[in-house]
């Protein structure tokens, strides 16, 4: 089973500092096409994350005006993180214990990248397409020097 590590090791990874603005935020998530963000001091420390869904719940639904309230005020501070080693299905296990659908993937307290529920639900279908094929192989494969097929008489 493949790693987080391995999952994000050739992705880009983007980011924002909390002093961006939403409006500049939203536009850099629309220009990159992600829906999640993770946000960094400027030690590249992570201290946030910042979603579609902050935007609509913490900008838009408070009457807040997103070109002058800084991602900072916005973000979602309680984090919860992929380890660099764990697994697909730990992940998302988290995920679903806390409602979310994105998780930073750190390395120690290293940001190392971004998975998203599409991922991992990706990866968890590849996992049991695999498992099929597997026990469809062992069902349907007879063994070298036996002659005997169902339906056959003896």
């Amino acid at each position: 089973m493949k790693p987080m590590s391995e999952l994000v090791h050739d992705r880009p990874l983007f980011s924002l500092t909390p002093q961006k603005t939403v409006t500049e935020a939203a536009r850099f998530m629309a220009e990159k096409k992600v829906g999640a963000l993770p946000v960094v001091n400027e030690e590249s420390k992570l201290v946030g994350i910042f979603s579609e869904r902050d935007v609509i719940t913490r900008v838009i639904a408070q009457g807040l005006d997103p070109a002058a309230t800084p991602v900072n005020d916005v973000m979602t501070t309680k984090i919860v993180v992929a380890e660099a080693e764990e697994g697909y299905e730990s992940c998302l296990k988290k995920m679903q214990k806390v409602h979310c659908r994105h998780l930073p993937v750190v390395a120690g307290d290293r940001l190392i990248g971004m998975v998203s529920l599409r991922d991992l639900l990706l990866m968890d279908l590849d996992v049991k397409e695999q498992n099929i094929d597997y026990l469809h192989s062992y069902i349907y494969t007879v063994p070298p020097g036996t002659t005997k097929r169902y339906g056959e008489n003896p």
